[in-house]
């Protein structure tokens, strides 16, 4: 089974989403948000929006959007200043849909 990734960052939520339907739309029914610092809110949310199926964009996903494991770590990177490394957490949420998705209404 494919699984696309989608990596999570500061922009509004709404843009991730939509970016969940369209792989979902486009077939990959497994989705993994990756997101790192301060955008870990914004995965979350991510997640919670598209597993309630809540507001019209959300309303393009399969009929059940299931939660299929979260992991949390932490990453190395390299200090801006050069001067060691740091630590900065890291959360992978992997989403899976499961039905139908609705179909598009196009307008003509």
């Amino acid at each position: 089974m494919d699984e696309r990734q989608i990596f999570v960052g500061k922009k509004p939520v709404h843009l991730y989403v939509r970016a969940v339907v369209m792989a979902m739309d486009s077939g990959d029914r497994v989705v993994r948000l990756t997101a790192r610092g301060s955008a870990i809110g914004n995965a979350v949310d991510t997640a919670e929006l598209c597993r309630r199926r809540h507001g019209t964009i959300a309303a393009g996903l399969p009929e059940t959007v299931h939660v299929r494991s979260v992991d949390i770590a932490t990453e190395m990177t390299e200090r801006r200043d050069g001067a060691g490394e740091r630590g900065v957490s890291v959360i992978h949420i992997v989403l899976e849909g499961e039905g139908d998705v609705p179909a598009q209404d196009e307008e003509e």
